[in-house]
């Protein structure tokens, strides 16, 4: 009998899901294959479902509440919007892809802002010095929200300064990704708290929410001081960035310093992070949002999404890079599992004479995500896109660069997890200044770095092959 009632239990809750996919399904190939799990794989099918399959953009984590102060930023957005194709006082740079900036306004809802200071920050030394020197000017607040915060020299450094500030009265919020930094312990969580700063945990590892969260992560860094300074961009806090790993060598990687008006966006992202990880909503008052004049030349707008937000903005973003793009489009990135959507825009754009080159670590912390990456280079190759092997340490940068008008530094990879799974931000530059740097290092960092040729890669032995194929299938987890 007992039997008999958790057959009928598990056939109701299996009819349940059913009509929740067949309601709030993605695409209809996903909604095909949860159907087949759900009904073919006895329990695990379901299990499976409530960690990986559910469509949150449906049933959002979290909706900010519409204060009068958020719903007039609103209409700020879609006014701005309607009268863009009007406007007079866009720069040449940016009226050049408004399209672009209409998308991210519309999908982002970030308005895009001139008259800020952007400072490209390459690799972990000269990150940690400037955030450092930053902190040390803070008056006011200081807001720090990392997906990796890993104990050691750099974790230690950052306690005293933070320590030191709360002594002279700055008010400092400390948030950190439940799993990215599941291993920061008690103790130092505990005296972070002791010091007098207040710390939050976005979606944690707990057991009455592990099914429902484990799957989504917070993958920003984001630091905001003052409401004057920000920074963002690929790197974490860990030790890997100044002393190297034992396998992987030195972690590579660019961030970037931001100054002038964009520092609201970048503090509106923390915010809204904030509220939902920590239940307080004192990050949302006006003083956190200075009115901050113009202090540098460059046009940049912020863009940021997460599984819950109303469109996959970071997806859209890089699709309409790769598919605006007239001379070439460079790609820095460790994790290029680009689906089929965005493998076709790369496809299509070298077809079309664009020069496509994209630039990985040869190296890789992950056998898993080594082989799903490759398994797309055959058909990349075959279009004509360029593929490198960076062999200096693990390049972990997330950056795009195009026609020496379009710079992309931020936290999203090329894959299904920064595109559906993680709350991600990255910050479009608009302009030749920076693009033609960053420009000048890609191509530096190609000439040490290993082509792959695409006829040796068509011969590759078939143990190789076969991992590829296995490793394919579990892509949308990586």
């Amino acid at each position: 009998m007992f039997l008999i009632l958790l057959l009928v239990l598990y056939f109701l809750l299996a009819i349940g899901l059913v009509m929740g996919l067949l309601v709030n399904g993605a695409r209809p190939t996903k909604t095909l294959a949860w159907l087949l799990a759900i009904f073919t794989i006895p329990v695990g099918g379901i299990l499976f479902y409530f960690v990986l399959g559910r469509n949150k953009r449906k049933n959002k984590f979290f909706e900010l509440k519409k204060t009068p102060g958020i719903s007039e930023y609103l209409n700020k957005v879609e006014d701005y919007y309607q009268k863009l194709d009007k406007t007079r006082t866009l720069p040449v740079q940016a009226r050049e892809h408004i399209k672009l900036v209409k998308l991210l306004t519309k999908s982002s809802m970030f308005l895009p802002s001139a008259g800020n200071s952007l400072f490209p920050l390459k690799n972990g030394p000269s990150t940690y010095e400037a955030i450092f020197e930053a902190l040390e000017s803070a008056k006011k607040y200081i807001h720090i929200q990392y997906y990796i915060f890993e104990e050691g020299e750099l974790a230690n450094h950052f306690l005293k300064l933070l320590t030191r500030k709360v002594k002279e009265e700055v008010k400092v919020r400390f948030l950190y990704d439940g799993l990215g930094s599941w291993e920061l312990s008690r103790t130092f969580i505990q005296s972070l708290e002791s010091s007098g700063i207040e710390v939050a945990s976005f979606l944690p590892m707990r057991f009455g929410k592990f099914l429902s969260s484990l799957n989504y992560r917070n993958h920003r860094k984001i630091v905001v001081i003052d409401g004057r300074i920000g920074f963002t961009g690929g790197i974490n806090i860990s030790d890997k960035y100044i002393k190297g790993d034992p396998d992987l060598g030195m972690w590579l990687d660019t961030h970037l310093m931001i100054k002038g008006p964009l520092v609201r966006s970048l503090q509106a992202v923390f915010a809204m992070d904030w509220v939902f990880a920590s239940g307080k909503d004192d990050v949302l008052s006006p003083e956190h949002f200075l009115e901050e004049g113009p202090v540098g030349q460059s046009f940049a707008q912020v863009v940021a999404s997460g599984p819950d937000s109303d469109f996959a903005s970071v997806r859209q973003f890089y699709f309409s890079i790769v598919n605006s793009a007239k001379q070439y489009v460079y790609i820095i990135n460790p994790y290029i599992v680009p689906g089929e959507a965005l493998l076709e825009a790369l496809q299509v754009c070298a077809l079309s004479g664009v020069d496509v080159r994209l630039l990985l670590s040869s190296k890789s912390d992950s056998r898993l995500v080594k082989w799903s990456v490759r398994s797309y280079f055959e058909d990349m190759l075959r279009a004509g896109i360029k593929i490198y092997l960076y062999p200096e340490g693990f390049l972990h940068s997330k950056v795009i660069i195009s026609d020496d008008g379009l710079t992309s530094i931020g936290t999203a990879n090329l894959d299904v997890r920064s595109f559906e799974q993680n709350y991600e931000i990255n910050v479009l530059t608009y302009g030749e200044a920076m693009a033609r740097e960053l420009k000048k290092d890609f191509i530096r960092d190609c000439e040490i770095s290993n082509r792959i040729d695409y006829q040796t890669f068509k011969k590759r032995p078939m143990s190789e092959r076969l991992k590829e194929g296995a490793a394919k299938i579990f892509s949308p987890l990586l």
